[in-house]
């Protein structure tokens, strides 16, 4: 690969421009587990391997740039999540975050349900063989015909989010002859320390029925005279990225509150609570993600001791992680193809992809971090931006990151914690093509979903 020499930029921390970075780490050919899947590590030849295959095999074999999925990584996160909630709550995986046929097999395979969102993710996994009666259908605007399918396919719950969908729903299923499991999605009003973008559970957003005001209360007083709707829980989600407890013991606090003023008014306990996810992953070093069996053992107590309190009976907990399962599972690999110094500020390094496929950074302010991939070296660190190839000057994929100073056009380099909302969010802006999923295990590599072609573009293109 090319390693032209070129002008180096910044380099030292006395003389670096204000950022979101931390000091250069003590060493740029170290991998820092917390941010990349299990089986990544560097190889004796300073290639990086991932599932025993060299990332210079896979860009040779599949191309750049490619997000390149751990299965065995994923599959035992699945696990970690299944083992840690044991067989009296319920894991829904959150398929938004990323989903495939393949991911829907995997999570089948591992015990796991499926929380969809839409007619195209419920058909996925469908087809994928997902059992009906281990769905989840949410959506704040589920379209008619999305909640027949859902209906006759038989889903095992649809959130309902509005008033105006515990009629629609509730009419559909009457008309199918069917009784639809049903939980209501309330907003609790709970101020989650993340991105206002992707914080769900204050009044003031698009999602669910407000706790405020009586209007969730209303909610199921509605839910629970229509023949057609079987009501069995309520539903609270908080946001996402999140590290914090307190905000869930807050959530659940307010939900059990309301569980009680249900047996109070109706005479019956609900027997299902469904705290979301939204736990958080490490995308840099910074970060400190909670462990699933501790997020369990937190969000179990905090339940139970407010059911006790309420002298309820503790309902059967349902959480739904995406992010947390899939986010650390996959990096994302790109070839270097400019690397332009500026004096004073840092190093631009653009690659072949971008906001096309990580859409992230410019939506949501996000933080990622970066390692050469198909080489050691000794070069002395130099402070960067990875920017993508795209006609906006927001196409930044890390904002500030260390690199070794003697990168070039020609070298590989991986944004690791990419495989949740990455392929998910990718768009062909600019008509670039969307990358491949390539999953890897055991020596083995495969594509999941492949590449898109010049001829996927044009076939859309009926004008």
């Amino acid at each position: 690969m090319s390693r032209s020499a070129h002008p180096a930029g910044p380099r030292h921390a006395d003389v670096l421009p204000e950022g979101h970075y931390s000091a250069p780490p003590a060493d740029l050919n170290a991998l820092d587990p917390k941010v990349w899947a299990q089986t990544v590590e560097r190889g004796e030849d300073g290639v990086v391997t991932v599932g025993g295959i060299g990332v210079t095999q896979l860009a040779e074999e599949y191309g750049t740039p490619a997000y390149v999925l751990d299965e065995a990584d994923f599959r035992a996160r699945a696990r970690a999540w299944r083992t840690a909630f044991g067989t009296d709550a319920d894991v829904f995986y959150a398929g938004k975050a990323f989903l495939s046929r393949a991911v829907v097999r995997w999570l089948h395979e591992e015990g796991l349900n499926l929380d969809v969102c839409s007619g195209g993710e419920l058909a996925t996994a469908l087809s994928a063989g997902m059992p009906a009666d281990r769905i989840a259908f949410h959506g704040n605007n589920k379209s008619p015909e999305e909640i027949e399918r859902a209906v006759r396919a038989g889903v095992g719950r649809i959130v309902l989010d509005s008033f105006q969908e515990i009629v629609r729903v509730a009419h559909i299923a009457q008309s199918l002859g069917k009784r639809q499991r049903v939980q209501i999605r309330i907003t609790v009003g709970v101020e989650a320390h993340t991105h206002e973008f992707i914080a769900t559970a204050h009044e003031d957003q698009k999602f669910g029925i407000p706790l405020a005001g009586g209007h969730a209360a209303e909610a199921v007083r509605r839910a629970l005279q229509l023949d057609g709707l079987e009501l069995i829980g309520i539903h609270s989600h908080i946001g996402s990225q999140i590290f914090d407890m307190s905000g869930f013991e807050v959530a659940a606090h307010r939900v059990v509150g309301l569980l009680k003023d249900i047996r109070d008014e109706h005479g019956i306990e609900l027997p299902e609570i469904d705290l979301g996810g939204g736990l958080g992953i490490a995308y840099t070093s910074d970060d400190d993600p909670r462990e699933p069996h501790e997020i369990a053992k937190a969000l179990t107590e905090i339940v139970t001791r407010e059911c006790e309190s309420a002298k309820l009976r503790t309902p059967r907990i349902s959480v739904e992680p995406g992010r947390a399962i899939v986010g650390p599972t996959a990096f994302t690999l790109y070839e270097v193809g400019t690397v332009k110094p500026l004096d004073g500020l840092r190093t631009y390094v653009s690659v072949d992809g971008g906001m096309s496929d990580n859409i992230r950074t410019a939506l949501y302010d996000a933080e990622y971090t970066v390692a050469l991939v198909s080489r050691a070296s000794d070069a002395e660190p130099m402070l960067v931006r990875v920017v993508g190839k795209h006609c906006e000057s927001g196409d930044i994929v890390v904002k500030d990151a260390f690199l070794p100073g003697d990168l070039a056009p020609g070298d590989l380099i991986a944004v690791p914690a990419t495989g949740a909302y990455c392929r998910s969010m990718a768009s062909n802006y600019n008509h670039v093509l969307r990358p491949p999923v390539v999953a890897v295990r055991g020596g083995e590599a495969r594509v999941v979903v492949r590449r898109e072609t010049e001829e996927d573009l044009l076939r859309l293109d009926v004008g």
